[in-house]
């Protein structure tokens, strides 16, 4: 399984005083892409490491982490096991029915257990051979990958940005990327669900990661269009406009709200006359493909 690394760095020219960069991690992989190979680098070095022969895991029913866990065991090798969140539904929506595809075993759940089982309940007749990775992909291992995408950047660039951009679900792949910037550079989590939780959770993996005084991140908790998976018309006019006019293909679940955010933040003033932005881009575009089988007609 062979990353194209380092990932692209292209230019958004959105403004003549801000200059706009965005880090093309959606190119890492064609099924492994993004923060997900990140966050599963040294997951899958350290299930090697234990003598595992699976992967154990969690999500919904279009999970990009469900995804990128099938097609990393397939391409080692390994078995694959996700439990999902709900009931199951004939034919298999795409990212399924490619989870499927890669040898993925699919096990349905009800809410409540599903809810235990990320808790780790019950697990013991999978433990043995199985590597449990957290829904998301999730833990500090995968902080540590996140890390490196931070000093990629920089090897690239020659110089720290002044800021970073990332949407965050989860808020792991945020904490990893504060872990690898530097003070001077500030890091901006867009969550994509509602509520005002992220920042704690953020705060929760810097702390399992040593690093609690760190300052230099905060969430902007403006940009989740009603929730997780919510969208609008003015979100959706941005993806195919940003798509059209610049060749970013965007999804409306993470990356779609985190690109809005930046540039409407752009049109406020927040960012200083003369600072540079990098705005990550975190893959998950296996998504599209469900979102138009619900809604064929929105996207480009």
């Amino acid at each position: 399984m062979i990353p194209l690394l380092p990932t692209p760095i292209d230019e958004w020219p959105l403004h003549s005083e801000v200059r706009i960069l965005v880090k093309r991690d959606d190119q890492t992989h064609p099924h492994v892409s993004g923060n997900k190979w990140r966050k599963l680098k040294y997951n899958l070095e350290a299930a090697r490491n234990a003598g595992k022969t699976g992967l154990l895991t969690f999500g919904g029913a279009f999970s990009n982490h469900l995804s990128a866990t099938a097609a990393a065991g397939q391409l080692l090798g390994w078995k694959t096991l996700g439990f999902v969140r709900g009931e199951r539904h004939l034919p298999l929506n795409p990212t399924l029915s490619f989870a499927h595809s890669c040898g993925m075993e699919i096990r349905y759940l009800d809410r409540t257990t599903y809810r235990a089982r990320c808790k780790g309940k019950d697990l013991e007749n999978w433990e043995s051979d199985f590597w449990i990775l957290p829904e998301g992909g999730s833990n500090t291992l995968a902080l540590n990958g996140c890390a490196e995408l931070a000093t990629e950047c920089f090897d690239q660039l020659s110089q720290w940005p002044d800021y970073v951009c990332v949407a965050a679900g989860t808020g792991a792949t945020a904490a990893g990327l504060v872990t690898g910037l530097p003070e001077q550079t500030q890091l901006l989590a867009f969550p994509v669900l509602k509520g005002d939780f992220m920042g704690q959770e953020i705060q929760n993996f810097l702390d399992q990661a040593g690093q609690s005084g760190r300052k230099n991140w905060q969430a902007i908790p403006d940009y989740h269009f009603g929730g997780y998976a919510k969208f609008n018309s003015d979100l959706i006019d941005f993806i195919n406009q940003t798509k059209t006019l610049y060749g970013i293909p965007l999804d409306p679940v993470y990356t779609g709200k985190l690109f809005f955010g930046v540039a409407d933040l752009l049109k406020k003033g927040f960012f200083p006359a003369g600072s540079t932005v990098l705005v990550i881009h975190t893959g998950g575009l296996q998504g599209i493909a469900g979102f138009k089988e619900r809604f064929a007609n929105l996207l480009t």
